[in-house]
């Protein structure tokens, strides 16, 4: 079975390269030189030795371009352009003028050093191109054009030349050549070989790397007939079009008889100066590469055509400028840490939602050839999720424990399912292995009172504020979805540890409160522990002190605490390139509630959240940010029945309100001492959407059980504006046992 050919696909070509110029002109559209043309690399200040028969340097398609170094190699003092054309045609390709007439070439801008190295007498006068067939060119001419052009600059050194072996002399000019930065490109030869002939074979093995043997392509991607192919030898192998080839010349314009045709040409002659002029306009785009690493780009970006991988027939596959002016290998912030594009550099948090979208973060990154290249951040930030409040809510099948005295309290939440491998150690709790299995603790909460006015409360799994509440024996409505403000932090967390301790001072109660645990991304970051797809965690820790206080049908609560973050910024993760150090928060919250009328209540609590990011790595001084969370909520005891409820909540989650985060990225790259030039770039953390929560919540008893209703209603769940509104009912119910 005959591998499927196929072509490069096509990039978007630039509205002012799209021309008739450019769509005559079939190398350039085939190969995507556009895309590098869009860049602003054209081959400018970079010399193209075309070792051949010469050029006809009055053409105005090198107007202004032809090296006052072009020279005759082969004869003594001959005209620089000689009777055959094969050197004109074979320049044309690599870099005719973008004049708007005839054809362009791949690097329009680069200058030609043509070095005419034909035999004197051996080229016919016949006007006919093949230079392998009219023209004579020994080893010894090429061998001293190969040393000419490297050591007097030229980048690139196109060999649109055959013959049936190498002379020693010959391999040693190729090599100095490599060595001393050129890249030496040889067309394959026109012989059909299932092999490279002796002279592409002899120029490649003698190139240690800096040298690209090409082959010929149709349009349609098909190996042409008459091309040879790189057989056991492909690693250095590229195919390029070289099949009619658009168009002859006649005094400097396209020569059209008088029929209104033109006349093409074909030869792996032709493929070379396609990859001649791709070289050109990297080594303009990228000054630092040498010829070997130009050809490793070139070699490594090439569309793999034929069998998988290298094979005798393409080699390694069809030249793709667009492909080699993309980062090869890994990729670093110019001057910084690797990072990789396909990673997420940033995770937003809850309090975050979409305000990563439409964001931008233009950077310097270096690729594996230190190539600098300029990329938007922005694109690799990730939007926090919308969390599940009705998966957290009813999502778990679990079992609570509880047991009461006048001075000690306990709850326990056990989960009903578990995984064998989260069992605790047996032999300690003398359990049998399917009771371990089950009786997994989820959460837990003991409350003790340690003297008159004192009292302790430690939790496992939970957060301090709900000690704190029950602490401070505050009534407050139960709800499913809609939070309370003071319970809202804005990221998706879990508890590990807390302790609270109150004590009543006459009419007032102070609260001491602190709990430990870790920040959930969703989103992986290049860590080495997210790579099998796992949340990255950051240790984070609160410390909170509170005043409360009752007046007659009033009780309110008061309080400041502070959120220590050791990696995330309000719950938001970045690459660990950036250097982020953590971030320190200070809430203010405010609560309280009104016995309006017998049976009923009316609370509103509000959060208000200052946030700064630590110094250090690439994070600049002065990043914060503002946040805030608000509910309000009314409710009626004893509506239906004695000890049912009903509430209704409105309230919106911890969102961040205003702020940034200044990051200092490399802006600019200097490849003359290698050194990136750094501004300051904002990343705006505020959202454009905003989450509203409303919900009507009834408890009471129900079958010898217990149950729970609610309607819920969510606009922009996420503080996500682009998110449809969320809204449902939930049901639960539950019995002792």
């Amino acid at each position: 079975m005959v591998p499927a050919t196929r072509l490069p696909p096509g990039n978007p070509v630039p509205p002012q390269f799209d021309t008739r110029e450019f769509r005559r002109s079939n190398g350039a559209p085939l190969h995507n030189a556009a895309t590098a043309w869009g860049r602003g690399a054209t081959g400018r200040g970079v010399t193209i030795a075309v070792v051949d028969s010469g050029i006809d340097e009055d053409s105005p398609e090198f107007a202004g371009r032809v090296s006052p170094l072009s020279r005759d190699i082969g004869g003594s003092s001959r005209p620089l352009g000689g009777p055959d054309d094969h050197g004109t045609n074979v320049a044309m390709v690599a870099a005719a003028a973008r004049d708007g007439v005839g054809i362009l070439g791949i690097a329009f801008g680069s200058t030609i050093m043509a070095l005419r190295t034909d035999t004197p007498g051996s080229c016919a006068l016949d006007g006919n191109s093949d230079a392998e067939a009219d023209c004579k060119f020994a080893d010894s001419a090429i061998a001293r054009a190969i040393t000419f052009a490297a050591d007097n600059g030229a980048k690139v050194i196109n060999l649109s030349l055959g013959g049936e072996g190498t002379s020693a002399a010959l391999r040693a000019a190729v090599a100095r050549a490599v060595q001393l930065g050129s890249l030496v490109v040889v067309a394959s030869g026109n012989d059909g070989l299932a092999e490279l002939n002796g002279f592409a074979a002899g120029i490649n093995s003698a190139g240690t790397g800096g040298v690209v043997v090409v082959g010929s392509i149709n349009d349609r991607g098909e190996m042409s007939s008459f091309s040879n192919r790189p057989g056991t030898k492909g690693e250095n192998f590229l195919a390029a079009l070289g099949e009619r080839i658009c168009c002859t010349y006649e005094n400097g314009k396209l020569l059209v008889d008088s029929e209104g045709f033109s006349y093409l040409y074909s030869g792996t002659s032709f493929s070379a100066p396609q990859v001649s002029g791709a070289a050109a306009l990297l080594a303009q785009a990228f000054p630092n590469l040498t010829g070997r690493q130009i050809a490793t780009i070139l070699l490594e970006t090439a569309l793999d055509a034929g069998a998988p991988g290298t094979d005798p027939v393409y080699g390694r596959g069809i030249l793709d400028i667009a492909a080699a002016f993309r980062p090869v290998g890994s990729t670093a912030l110019a001057g910084g840490q690797a990072v990789a594009m396909a990673d997420g550099t940033g995770a937003a948090s809850p309090a975050m939602g979409d305000a990563f979208a439409g964001g931008a973060l233009p950077a310097i990154v270096l690729d594996r050839f230190e190539r600098a290249f300029s990329v938007d951040l922005a694109g690799t930030l990730r939007g926090a999720p919308a969390p599940e409040r009705l998966r957290a809510a009813i999502g778990s099948e679990q079992r609570t424990i509880a047991m009461a005295s006048p001075s000690v309290s306990a709850a326990f939440s056990i989960a009903g399912t578990g995984d064998p491998a989260d069992a605790p150690e047996l032999g300690e709790l003398r359990l049998t292995p399917g009771d371990a299995q089950q009786a997994r603790v989820l959460a837990g909460r003991v409350a003790a009172q340690l003297a008159p006015g004192t009292t302790l409360g430690i939790a496992y799994r939970e957060a301090a504020d709900g000690l704190v509440v029950q602490l401070q024996g505050q009534e407050r409505p139960a709800f499913m979805i809609a939070p309370s403000a003071m319970a809202s932090d804005g990221m998706l967390r879990r508890s590990d540890a807390a302790a609270a301790v109150r004590h009543q001072f006459g009419p007032w109660g102070l609260t001491l409160a602190a709990d430990t645990g870790e920040v959930l991304s969703s989103a992986p970051m290049a860590r080495a522990e997210q790579l099998a797809g796992r949340r990255g965690t950051g240790e984070v820790a609160t410390y909170g002190i509170a005043l409360d206080r009752r007046l007659g049908t009033l009780e309110g609560t008061i309080g400041v605490s502070w959120l220590a973050e050791e990696h995330t910024l309000l719950g938001a993760r970045f690459h660990e390139s950036f250097g982020l150090a953590g971030a320190d928060s200070v809430f203010l919250d405010a609560r309280a509630s009104w016995a309006l009328a017998p049976r009923w209540r009316l609370g509103g609590a509000l959060r208000q959240g200052w946030t700064g990011a630590r110094e250090g790595g690439l994070v600049a001084p002065g990043s914060g940010l503002a946040s805030r969370a608000w509910s309000l909520d009314l409710s009626r005891e004893d509506l239906f029945m004695a000890g049912d409820s009903i509430a209704i909540r409105v309230a919106q989650p911890l969102r961040v309100e205003s702020g940034a985060l200044g990051l200092v990225l490399p802006s600019t790259w200097d490849y003359a001492t290698r050194s990136a030039g750094y501004d300051i770039r904002s990343l705006a953390l505020a959202p454009q959407g905003r989450e509203l929560n409303a919900e009507l919540a009834w408890r009471g008893p129900l079958l010898q059980g217990h149950a729970a209703a609610s309607l819920f209603y969510r606009r922009e769940p996420g503080h996500h504006s682009a998110l449809p509104d969320d809204t449902g009912m939930a049901l639960r119910w539950s019995r002792a046992f």
